[in-house]
């Protein structure tokens, strides 16, 4: 019988082509099967004039919207993600593993900081390319939203509002997003370890492991992810002060003023609804399709 692969010593081994593509597809496949909750997140989480725009929950945002604007709705502005997330997850796993390596985050023993530090500097480099194709993403989530395509979003949204339209919400997403990387990537090697110290090959913990990083990562930052999707949806708002609203401190300040301590916890249930399962199924995918790529 052929010699068992040691599943758990790949990160330290493979090529950076192999984790690059690992991690698009892994991002791809993330992505898309959650892509109705995150909808239903981008919803509640918008300061909608529009009754029919205020939900109670995901169970009534997902009844309403499926009933009065077929379930469609549900999936509009999906192509963006797909468009974009294939290329910031290579980016952002490639970097990852570079980074970890280098940092020691292979050694023997839990090397909690070389791995922040990689999960820092991974999301520093997808977000760069991921942020525009979020922006458009959630105008095409967004109540009666005007857009169906992506290329007819992006001229317009550029036309209207300039290249800064696509990047407003840069800094929040890096403010968010580099501690919801380094929180995911540290619990994650944290889990794994703890579930599986033989570092024997088992999916079920790359499942659990990641699942329970992204719940953790979610909500701590689900103030910060209000923010963004303040900034990067104002372009549609009908609200002067939205549309006027200049960056992540200004967000805080509309959200403190008009919803109190509530309003920083918008769509929670969503946001870690939508991570835990979709994290389980990215770190899922992506050992999986390390694996299999590298026995090709």
């Amino acid at each position: 019988m052929a010699e068992e692969l040691d599943y758990e010593a790949l990160p330290s081994d493979a090529s950076l082509g192999v984790n690059m593509l690992a991690g698009a597809l892994a991002g791809i496949t993330e992505h898309a099967v959650m892509f109705p909750i995150d909808s239903i997140k981008t919803r509640m989480q918008v300061f909608a004039t529009s009754p029919a725009a205020v939900y109670t929950g995901i169970g009534n945002a997902f009844t309403r919207i499926s009933s009065t604007e077929g379930m469609r709705a549900l999936w509009r502005g999906v192509s963006s993600v797909i468009l974009g997330a294939g290329p910031a997850h290579a980016v952002h796993f490639g970097t990852y593993e570079a980074i970890k390596e280098l940092a020691g985050g292979n050694a023997a023993g839990n090397q909690w900081l070389a791995t922040s530090l990689a999960g820092a500097s991974a999301t520093i480099a997808s977000d760069a390319l991921m942020n525009p194709f979020d922006v458009i993403k959630q105008r095409m989530q967004v109540h009666q939203s005007e857009f169906r395509s992506v290329f007819t979003a992006l001229q317009v949204v550029y036309q209207k509002e300039g290249l800064s339209a696509f990047y407003i919400s840069y800094p929040t997403t890096l403010t968010m997003s580099v501690p919801f990387t380094a929180v995911q990537f540290t619990v994650y090697e944290h889990m794994k370890k703890l579930l599986n110290p033989s570092c024997s090959y088992s999916p079920v913990t790359h499942m659990i492991a990641g699942g329970m990083a992204g719940g953790v990562a979610a909500g701590v930052t689900t103030p910060l992810d209000v923010a963004k999707t303040l900034l990067q949806t104002r372009g549609t708002s009908h609200d002067p002060e939205i549309r006027r609203v200049g960056g992540m401190l200004d967000a805080f300040r509309i959200i403190w003023r008009r919803d109190g301590i509530r309003g920083f916890g918008r769509g929670m249930s969503p946001r870690i609804l939508t991570h835990m399962p979709s994290n389980a199924l990215c770190w899922l995918s992506y050992e999986f399709f390390k694996v299999a790529i590298r026995e090709q």
